[in-house]
C-alpha cells in the first residue's frame, strides 16, 4: 500500500510538471534558447583561446628555428676555426633546442586538432541554434494568432449575439406596437359603427339596437303568465 502511494504521489507530481511546462513551453523555449546562445558564445571564446594558444606555439616554433639556424652557422664556423670547444658548446644548446621544437610541433599538432573539432561543434551549434530560432519565429506568431483569434473572435461573436438578441426584441416590440394600432383602429372603426346606428334607432329609423325596458317587462310577464 505505501508503495502504491509512493507510486501515485510521484506520477500526480510528474503530471503537475508536465502541465506547468506545457503551460509554460513558449517561454521556456526562449530561456533555452537564450542559455544555448550563451553557451555558443562561450564556446566560440573558448576557440578563440586556443588558436591563440596555437599561434603563440607557432612564433615559438619560428624562434627556435631562427637560433637553430643561427648556432649552426656559428658552429661550423667554429669549426672552420679549430674552435672544437665552441663548436661542441653549439652542437648541444642545439640539441636542446631541437627537443623544444619537437615539443612545440607536438603541442601545434595537437592544438591544430582541437581547433578544428571545435570548429566543427560550433558550426554545428549554430546551424541547430539557427534552425531553432527560426522554429521559436513560426511557435511565436502561431501562439500571437492563437490568442489574436481566440479573443478576437470570441468578443465579435459575443457581440454579434448580443446584437442579434436586441435586433430580435426591437423586431418584437415593433410588431406588438403594430398590432395593437391595428386593433385600436379597428375598435375605433367598430364604436364610430355602432354609436351611429344607435342614434339611428333611437331616431326611430330601423329596428332598436339595444332591447327596450317595455319590451324586456313584456317578454317577463309573458313568462309569468
Amino acid at each position: 500500500m505505501f508503495k502504491m502511494m509512493t507510486t501515485l504521489i510521484r506520477s500526480r507530481s510528474y503530471d503537475a510538471a508536465e502541465m506547468i511546462t506545457d503551460a509554460n513551453a513558449l517561454p521556456i523555449l526562449r530561456q533555452q534558447l537564450r542559455d544555448a546562445a550563451d553557451g555558443l558564445e562561450k564556446s566560440k571564446r573558448s576557440v578563440a583561446v586556443v588558436m591563440a594558444y596555437c599561434a603563440r606555439e607557432r612564433k615559438n616554433a619560428q624562434r627556435i628555428a631562427g637560433q637553430i639556424a643561427d648556432l649552426e652557422t656559428r658552429a661550423m664556423s667554429a669549426l672552420a676555426q679549430g674552435r672544437e670547444d665552441l663548436a661542441i658548446e653549439a652542437a648541444s644548446a642545439i640539441a636542446d633546442l631541437e627537443a623544444e621544437r619537437a615539443a612545440v610541433e607536438k603541442s601545434i599538432a595537437h592544438y591544430d586538432t582541437e581547433i578544428t573539432k571545435l570548429r566543427e561543434q560550433v558550426s554545428l551549434s549554430e546551424q541547430r541554434l539557427r534552425a531553432l530560432q527560426r522554429g521559436k519565429q513560426i511557435a511565436d506568431a502561431a501562439d500571437r494568432t492563437h490568442r489574436l483569434r481566440g479573443s478576437t473572435c470570441d468578443g465579435v461573436m459575443a457581440s454579434l449575439r448580443e446584437a442579434e438578441s436586441m435586433l430580435d426584441r426591437l423586431n418584437t416590440r415593433h410588431e406588438h406596437a403594430d398590432e395593437v394600432e391595428i386593433a385600436l383602429t379597428e375598435l375605433n372603426i367598430s364604436s364610430s359603427a355602432e354609436t351611429v346606428s344607435a342614434r339611428l334607432a333611437a331616431a326611430g329609423c330601423g329596428a332598436p339596437v339595444r332591447a327596450q325596458a317595455a319590451d324586456v317587462l313584456a317578454r317577463l310577464r309573458a313568462q309569468v303568465d
